[in-house]
């Protein structure tokens, strides 16, 4: 058996593993809540840290703390930062609602670990904890480590998909192909114009997130239990988000009400809003990708994606469009993480929300699955996509839906029976066009060039 100690917190004494930094109270969470095996992501557990580091230096602005407790809270969390402690957060993901199990881990381990550094003794509540509660930490820390996977993965990512996609839009930018609505065929475009719709909406989706990090970027930390500020200086909330800027680069701001950032996760959702709107635009371009790559003889055929490995267990040589289908269940799983995240954040009873954990855990997986998988589109799947021309051209050339360019000339009415014929026959609607109407070879080439079509307005020769 493992080796153990005896820890004691306000309820009593019970025995922790001998080598662990937390105490008590992790260890009663850790007996409480075997539910998922899953403890909070490290993005929230550094995002934490950085929390409590910038309450210590505030509070040794204000004089509340001495100099020695905050070097050592300092050498502490800078180890928890580098990733070297990250094992000690076990606590479970569905605990408490309000988070208190894990502020309580990052506590004690700061506590202990920074009293094992330097030899000053430091208390996890009264030192560590000063001017704080889990009530203003743990949303504190949500809004924190989602603005900090914001910044450093998702827009970086979603900026290079968005440069990845305008690089193949200039390459291929002379290539026409048959435009589709509703799955049917209809008029021509070019292959640029089909990817600057994918362009246009990861840069949209750029725009969306950067205007919800300006609420992210405001915390309410100093609103300690209920709102009120209890227990925290005047000048604290401000202080506090002082330091965290400089730790953390990110310019944040205190809430302008407190009592909102504790009872409410309104920017939350409204971030995880944004991801699932994002996942919807990721859903499209990799359900396009699919179909233009389908087949490779019995479906469209137009693109033949990367191949990155074999494609079934009994079909040889059969190779599958791996990237946009794991992208699109990416996709499937924000969604499913924002309807989550929606009833967490409706849980808001009174002067706190109850959902906190589950909402951070959700929020953060969002963010980080969006941000490997716009990567791996963009790299694997968008980058190295080979068109086939013979396929485009066989298409365009027997397109009935071209007809569509002799309105103004034959009208309407003729214009259908000229299509209906050149489906029926199967022949193109050029041969079909002479044969139908007083117009010459010439003129119908004109009115029929499907590169001309790609450029709007009325068609002319």
């Amino acid at each position: 058996m493992s080796k153990t100690r005896i820890e004691q917190d306000s309820m009593g004494t019970l025995e922790v593993p001998a080598n662990a930094l937390y105490g008590a109270q992790t260890q009663r969470a850790i007996n409480n809540f075997p539910i998922s095996g899953r403890g909070l992501t490290p993005a929230f557990i550094h995002a934490l840290a950085y929390v409590k580091l910038a309450c210590a230096q505030a509070n040794l602005d204000l004089n509340q703390i001495d100099k020695t407790k905050v070097d050592a809270i300092d050498q502490a969390v800078k180890q928890i930062l580098n990733g070297q402690h990250d094992h000690q957060f076990p606590v479970d993901v569905f605990q408490t609602g309000s988070g208190t199990s894990t502020n309580m881990n990052m506590n004690e381990v700061i506590a202990n670990l920074a009293s094992q550094l330097t030899q000053v003794q430091i208390h996890p509540n009264d030192d560590v904890n000063m001017s704080q509660s889990s009530n203003d930490v743990i949303p504190s820390s949500i809004h924190v480590s989602a603005a900090l996977v914001l910044e450093k993965q998702l827009i970086p990512s979603l900026k290079h998909l968005a440069d990845t996609i305008k690089a193949r839009e200039t390459e291929l930018d002379d290539v026409v192909k048959t435009g589709r609505t509703h799955l049917m065929d209809a008029m021509p475009i070019r292959f640029s114009q089909e990817l600057s719709a994918w362009r246009a909406q990861i840069s949209d989706n750029i725009a969306r997130l950067e205007s919800t990090k300006a609420r992210l970027l405001m915390l309410p930390q100093g609103g300690t239990a209920v709102g009120t500020g209890i227990n925290a200086h005047p000048e604290f909330s401000a202080r506090f988000c002082d330091k965290l800027s400089l730790l953390t680069q990110q310019k944040f701001t205190p809430m302008p009400n407190l009592f909102i950032g504790l009872s409410s996760q309104d920017t939350a959702l409204e971030l995880s809003g944004q991801l699932n709107v994002l996942a919807a635009s990721l859903m499209k371009i990799a359900n396009d990708l699919r179909w233009m790559n389908s087949g490779p003889l019995a479906g469209l055929g137009e693109i033949r994606l990367p191949a990155l490995q074999p494609g079934s267990s009994i079909m040889p040589g059969k190779v599958n469009p791996v990237i946009p289908e794991a992208v699109a269940m990416v996709a499937a799983q924000i969604t499913g993480n924002h309807m989550a995240i929606t009833v967490g954040a409706q849980s808001g009873n009174f002067q706190l929300n109850v959902m906190l954990p589950m909402i951070a855990d959700n929020l953060l997986n969002s963010l980080n699955l969006a941000s490997n998988a716009a990567r791996q589109l963009a790299d694997q799947a968008i980058a190295g996509f080979e068109v086939n021309q013979t396929q485009l051209k066989k298409a365009l050339d027997v397109n009935p839906i071209l007809v569509t360019a002799l309105n103004t000339v034959v009208g309407y009415e003729k214009g259908a029976a000229i299509a209906k014929e050149a489906y029926r026959s199967a022949r193109p609607v050029l041969e079909v066009a002479l044969e139908m109407t007083d117009l010459d070879e010439t003129t119908l080439l004109g009115y029929l060039d499907p590169a001309k079509l790609t450029h709007g307005g009325t068609p002319s020769v």
